[in-house]
């Protein structure tokens, strides 16, 4: 049931030791699982419920699928999964470890899985700045990508939050989408000499002060209020939030998360196909990639399959050679008929030294 070429069912066993079992399932574990059992591998999706663009209408610049629902992306893919075989439980794993050959999964169902490898594409959480209404307006007017909202908020009044180092890098690039950006200096250092000139130039507000709150009409973000009681009128308002990669559970396999080079949050750091450079730990979309679109990540969910699924292959072929060895050195216990038909084929019609008496032949010691 669970090597390679097999039939794959829905039984309790299959559950338990899958080849291959993936932590979350958005679009990098989803196409990770698809790729898998559509190479016959018997794989297992955990997925907890709580994906990262649930707040947002669609999906964008996926191709062929531009402006899906997320969950119709997720269900779609489910199906697909299922097609083939692969099996996606509702769960939460709360942590790993590893028992001899084989990694352990455990979760908050009371569900102990073993598996030969791990794949963990459980995204990330955003940590939005400390003002009091972005979360509730998360993924609606409250944006942080142009590339996933840009188009959504075309030429109309878009703020920009400075919280951190990126902030004239955000605005300037909401500017190829809007000319009405406005820049809100907040809690961040102002800009240096050439951001103001670069600022100026395409023709970016700036305001000083804190924001305080959000303006809402009719379920609509209308504007900001600064800590000096001044309303900015805005229709949509783009923040940076820290990145926080969902990678703790892979804490009791030595793999942890670190600081990412650029200061954008914690990712898991990985190879370009996801190998952690624990044996048969592997990562794909936003754990280790923070800022991966979901076709960036589903891409990833592929690569990571089609190696987890070469290491599989070698693996495999390395235990059949071992198990051939292995055959041929075992003694061999004799049977009339099996020696009788070694001895027809080498010897024809001279067996044990004599020659055939067909034919009228006499005998003779050979």
């Amino acid at each position: 049931m669970f090597g390679a070429g097999t039939v794959h069912g829905t039984g309790e066993r299959d559950l338990a030791e899958p080849d291959v079992v993936v932590v979350g399932g958005g679009a990098a574990g989803l196409s990770a699982a698809l790729t898998l059992a559509r190479a016959r591998r018997t794989v297992l999706v955990i997925d907890s419920g709580e994906p990262r663009n649930a707040p947002a209408t669609g999906v964008h610049g996926l191709l062929g699928r531009e402006g899906m629902p997320p969950g119709e992306l997720v269900r779609t893919g489910r199906e697909e999964v299922s097609r083939y075989g692969g099996l996606i439980v509702p769960d939460t794993v709360t942590g790993t470890r590893r028992d001899g050959g084989r990694i352990v999964v455990e979760t908050a169902g009371g569900r102990s899985h073993r598996a030969r490898h791990l794949l963990v594409a459980s995204g990330l959480v955003d940590e939005l700045p400390a003002v009091p209404g972005l979360r509730e307006r998360w993924g609606r007017d409250v944006l942080h990508c142009p590339y996933c909202h840009g188009w959504e908020v075309r030429d109309e009044p878009v703020g920009v939050l400075a919280s951190g180092p990126k902030a004239v890098h955000q605005a300037l690039l909401f500017r190829q989408w809007t000319p009405y950006v406005t820049l809100l200096l907040h809690t961040a250092d102002d800009p240096d000499e050439e951001q103001w000139e670069q600022l100026a130039a395409r023709g970016v507000a700036v305001v000083d002060g804190e924001v305080t709150g959000l303006s809402v009409e009719d379920d609509r973000l209308s504007g900001v209020r600064l800590a000096s009681g001044r309303r900015v009128p805005l229709r949509a308002l783009a923040v940076a939030p820290r990145f926080l990669a969902r990678g703790d559970v892979l804490s009791g396999l030595g793999v942890k998360t670190v600081e990412h080079p650029m200061g954008v949050g914690r990712y898991v750091e990985a190879g370009a196909q996801g190998a952690t450079g624990v044996e048969g730990v592997w990562v794909a979309g936003n754990v280790a990639d923070l800022m991966a679109s979901v076709a960036v990540a589903a891409a990833s969910g592929t690569q990571a399959a089609m190696a987890i699924n070469a290491e599989l292959v070698a693996a495999d072929t390395a235990a059949a050679v071992w198990a051939g060895r292995s055959a041929a050195r075992a003694p061999r216990v004799f049977a009339a008929p099996a020696e009788s038909a070694v001895g027809e084929r080498v010897l024809g019609e001279r067996r044990h030294g004599l020659e055939s008496l067909i034919g009228g032949g006499g005998g003779r010691a050979g």
